[in-house]
């Protein structure tokens, strides 16, 4: 009796302490707002939706202009507003118990004026197209568009420009445009052009290009090599966060016929009908006289190891090449540019282990096509590079034990040091989240017995391009890149997603994604052909992982509990075991 009466009395205690504890720690907790949107007191914006983001004490409630925000576990919040023109004032209370602060921003919202027609007799602009600095060669085209007051004529070096009609011009009077071909004459060094317009009383006004302009004569060099252990063509002139589109990486020592060059990217021809663009960096400039040479192909020979099979062409230079794959049935095609046939046999040997056929078409005179007929469904990874004057194609033979024991896996944490990432509503930084879960996923791993690589372990900073190099030269079975999503809005932009670029690695990104799904989130989707430098490498499966957003106050939360990330992770693991186990049934 007397046993049970002091059990009792002992539990009694201790729930009174821990009341007692967790009371105390509410009177002593201070209420604070810290913004992370917008940073700045006053502010001026042009347009009417703007989000007031951060965060409070997690448990604070909290008022913006009287109206109840909801605080997350974090003490995270975003709240969205629609502003009036003028100034708008909003003041936000933080308040626990009988604490409180407040703070005041304002936003003064100025709407952007409607476009207005040149109303005295001027020219407002002139834009060239390809924009920025050009070298160009004769008969290349470059398109002016220029607004001006109406009514006049337009001329750029004595050629006309056209007013557009209203119709096509978004109601704009006074949009005129037009080509300017480069003729044989034309001499232009680093000039810009003018362009002039005459109003009916014969006045004239004239305004020069900010772009300058070279023509290409026969004292200039045509021909760049290139160079380093990165270059890479690009299809266009197009550009995003992610740079320009690629049509991949090739080796160095290649020639390219320069065809002219648009701000820091050379325009090269790659067939007659086919040109591409290369950053200037990565190609040096030869020596006027240097010939693009005239290659035939010599013999083949297609043999393997014990990790790879190889085919390598004879050619009688080096010539730039593009691969892609295919699937069902499952196929790595290259098609080397400038290339004309001249092989008489194929010697291929019973050492191979991944490759089923090869064969080769000139498709047209100056594209010779390498077709590579894979025994797998699943693409392992290729890599294609020069010995000499002999292109390798070096393929990645599908392992006979699929197991996690048998693999190496590369684990990428994005972002480092000083490349912070995305940040949250907390003020947490995406390259602290990427990180934690690379290592709980490290863990995982481990414990089933594969061996990891990862790109950093520590706080530190890691570029991309070195990255790219790194495991390159590590050559692992799979990679996986690990990040977190953001978006401009905080509130509806949520879920999560897989990305990849290439067909013959999409089961690897999918696999994972619907595993991801099972714990709850939103769809974003499965992505393909994305331009991310870690998606870039065809050597080994890859895939993108953006976990959530962080800017999403609700996923901010769940990418900060330990517990969720520790079940994410277990999510990408098992994903990658539902795709060798799928792999090990093909």
């Amino acid at each position: 009796m007397n046993r049970t009466y002091n059990l009792k009395l002992l539990l009694a205690s201790l729930f009174l302490f821990s009341i007692t504890c967790t009371l105390f720690a509410q009177s002593t907790e201070k209420p604070f707002i810290k913004l992370v949107e917008p940073l700045n007191e006053s502010n001026s914006v042009s347009t009417s939706k703007q989000f007031i983001v951060g965060s409070t004490c997690k448990g604070c409630s909290l008022k913006i202009n009287d109206a109840d925000v909801k605080v997350y576990s974090t003490g995270a919040f975003a709240h969205e507003i629609t502003l009036k023109t003028g100034v708008n004032f909003f003041s936000i209370e933080a308040a626990i118990k009988n604490k409180n602060t407040r703070k005041k921003i304002s936003y003064e919202y100025t709407p952007p004026p409607p476009v207005q027609p040149v109303k005295s007799f001027g020219i407002e602009y002139v834009k060239t197209f390809p924009e920025g600095d050009l070298v160009v060669l004769p008969g290349d085209k470059i398109q002016l568009k220029m607004k001006a007051y109406p009514g006049c004529k337009a001329e750029v070096n004595g050629r006309p420009l056209y007013e557009l009609p209203i119709s096509s011009s978004n109601k704009m009077p006074g949009m005129y445009t037009g080509e300017y071909e480069i003729f044989d004459t034309d001499s232009f060094r680093n000039s810009s052009i003018t362009v002039s317009l005459t109003d009916k009383a014969g006045n004239v006004k004239s305004l020069m290009t900010s772009a300058v302009f070279t023509v290409m004569n026969e004292n200039d060099s045509n021909v760049a090599m290139t160079k380093g252990r990165l270059a890479h063509l690009e299809y266009g002139l197009g550009d995003d966060r992610l740079g320009g589109a690629k049509i991949g990486y090739i080796d160095s020592l290649i020639p390219l016929k320069i065809m002219g060059k648009v701000r820091t990217h050379y325009k090269v021809r790659l067939t007659d009908t086919r040109t591409a663009y290369i950053p200037d960096e990565h190609v040096t400039v030869m020596p006027k006289g240097t010939l693009i040479p005239y290659v035939l192909t010599d013999k083949w020979k297609v043999y393997g190891d014990a990790v790879f099979d190889y085919v390598k062409i004879g050619l009688t230079g080096r010539l730039p090449y593009q691969s892609f794959q295919l699937t069902e049935p499952s196929r790595i095609v290259v098609d080397i540019f400038g290339a004309t046939n001249n092989t008489n046999w194929i010697n291929q040997l019973n050492s191979v282990k991944e490759i089923k056929e090869v064969h080769y078409e000139q498709v047209s005179d100056d594209i010779y096509r390498i077709t590579i007929s894979l025994k797998h469904r699943q693409h392992w990874g290729h890599q294609i590079y020069y010995e000499g004057n002999v292109l390798v194609i070096k393929v990645k033979q599908q392992s006979k034990d699929l197991s996690l024991s048998r693999l190496t896996i590369a684990i990428d944490a994005g972002h480092g040091g000083s490349n912070t990432g995305a940040g949250g509503p907390t003020g947490v930084a995406e390259k602290t989240l990427a990180l934690a879960l690379s290592l709980k996923l490290k863990k995982v791993f481990e414990k089933k017995g594969a061996k990891i690589i990862m790109t950093r372990e520590t706080e530190t900073f890691f570029d991309n391009k070195e990255r790219i190099l790194f495991y390159r030269d590590s050559m692992p079975d799979l990679l996986l890149s690990i990040h977190l999503n953001s978006s401009s809005d905080p509130i509806r932009a949520k879920g999560t997603s897989t990305f990849y670029r290439y067909i013959g690695f999409r089961p690897l990104s999918r696999a994972i994604y619907q595993r991801m799904l099972e714990l709850g989130l939103d769809e974003y989707g499965n992505n393909g052909s994305f331009n991310f430098m870690l998606n870039s490498p065809t050597e080994y499966p890859n895939a993108l992982i953006e976990t959530l957003f962080l800017s999403n106050p609700e996923e901010e939360a769940k990418m900060l509990d330990e517990s969720f990330q520790q079940n994410m992770a277990d999510k990408i693991v098992q994903g990658v075991e539902d795709f060798l186990e799928a792999t090990k049934k093909e």
